[in-house]
């Protein structure tokens, strides 16, 4: 992946370039800045593209956990990515990340063949209003990646500093602005487009970051490119606070009813 001047700022952040034997270069893009370093979406997203242009690759995304070992500075990194096993349907991989010769975050995958079997849906789609009923947030000027996605909140936005809430789900609608056809990579990164919930619960801003960031992928190749560029349904909520740590799980849904993905992450948070 190269970009270029009418590429997708969301192409353009996740963009590799291939060095030889599964091993590329990237960098950081200011559309996906957080208030230190890049947001975490969009490396996750562009740790999972060296699997997806990997040449050994087999199937689609199944499975991705990535783990923030250390704060990603603002400019270039690498990535290798190697396949660990290959089975007959299955194949687990080993990503890391790299600036200045040290691993500042590495996943393992797992894509997969898929074939029809028996199936059932245990979750629920929320019942909500569409999404050209609700108005979008407006971007937050200090977190710049806020400002590459389009929300459009049911419920769950956070409040005024120092309020409380007695809940920590948020419902909204969302989707890559400028709009973009869903993808696996951008469905990765939409896994953490949501605003941290203790920000939800509490109010109260202080220094987080996420630890370890987890996704199933439930679509395949054929359900993404049916979604388009239209507006995914998010649900998130967190579980438990405490000793520094909260965790945060989250469902994406279409519009149609159809669960895309759901992802769980725990993230670091600080006095």
């Amino acid at each position: 992946m190269t970009a270029t001047d009418t590429t997708h700022r969301f192409d353009a952040a996740v963009a590799l370039t291939p060095t030889g034997d599964g091993m590329y270069t990237g960098s950081t893009h200011a559309g996906y800045g957080n208030m230190v370093g890049p947001f975490g979406g969009v490396i996750a997203a562009a740790l999972l593209g060296a699997i997806i242009q990997h040449p050994q690759r087999l199937g689609d995304p199944l499975s991705l956990t990535v783990h923030f070992a250390a704060p990603i500075a603002d400019g270039g990194y690498t990535v290798e990515a190697k396949a660990v096993r290959t089975n007959r349907t299955t194949q687990h991989w080993y990503v890391t990340l790299v600036q200045d010769d040290e691993v500042a975050a590495f996943a393992t995958a797992v894509t997969a063949v898929r074939r029809d079997t028996w199936q059932t849906l245990d979750a629920v789609f929320p019942d909500v209003p569409a999404a050209d009923a609700i108005a979008p947030m407006p971007a937050i000027a200090r977190v710049a990646w806020t400002g590459s996605y389009e929300m459009r909140f049911v419920d769950g936005l956070p409040g005024a500093p120092d309020t409380a809430s007695e809940s920590s789900e948020s419902l909204l609608w969302m989707r890559d602005q400028p709009p973009r056809p869903l993808d696996f990579l951008a469905l990765a990164a939409l896994c953490d487009a949501f605003f941290p919930r203790i920000f939800v619960r509490r109010p109260k801003w202080v220094p987080i970051g996420t630890v370890a960031l987890t996704t199933y992928f439930h679509a395949d190749a054929a359900q993404l490119a049916v979604q388009g560029s239209a507006p995914v349904l998010g649900r998130a909520r967190a579980l438990n606070f405490r000793q520094g740590f909260f965790d945060q799980t989250a469902e994406v849904w279409s519009a149609a009813g159809d669960l895309l993905a759901t992802t769980h992450q725990v993230v670091y948070y600080k006095e």
